[in-house]
């Protein structure tokens, strides 16, 4: 199924200029109209304070505010708009540290670079088909870090008192 992404709004983190181009010259490949790049969390917190934006797209590796931070700042600050906006983590580092370091901070998916076309748009796609419940659980709050849920039937199933 082909989806009109001509109205969602996307925030693009990413330390490197050509990175940043790269992800918008995708995006507006894909049919995405509205987006914004920067080049650090700082500067995108304050953007996303004061823009409504449907998707954030960050690298994970940044100074002085990394992506991790920035998730976390999205997901846990008063002042923060929108604290179930979708999130897509990108690193060109793939080990499984970071991506637990990416779940943990509240990430929703997570993609490793280089990407393609297709695979940016499988992740969107994903996003959209798949919304994941949030959870608040002691200092996480963020996307069900659980990819299934199954009904547990036997004797010793947790309820709620």
């Amino acid at each position: 199924m082909a989806y009109d992404l001509s109205e969602i709004r996307v925030l693009v983190v990413d330390p490197s200029p050509f990175r940043r181009t790269l992800f918008c010259d995708v995006l507006n490949a894909i049919g995405v109209e509205h987006y914004e790049s920067v080049g650090d969390g700082t500067a995108a917190y304050g953007l996303f304070r004061s823009v409504a934006f449907d998707l954030v797209i960050t690298e994970q590796i940044m100074v002085p505010l990394d992506g991790l931070d920035l998730t976390v700042m999205i997901r846990t600050n008063p002042d923060s708009p929108n604290t179930v906006v979708p999130i897509l983590m990108v690193t060109g580092s793939p080990s499984i540290e970071d991506v637990i370091a990416a779940r943990d901070s509240g990430a929703t998916e997570f993609m490793v670079m280089p990407f393609s076309v297709t695979g940016l748009y499988r992740r969107l796609t994903s996003i959209i088909d798949n919304p994941r419940q949030f959870v608040q659980h002691g200092a996480y709050f963020g996307p069900d870090r659980r990819r299934t849920v199954k009904e547990f039937l036997g004797d010793d199933q947790r309820v709620e008192e």
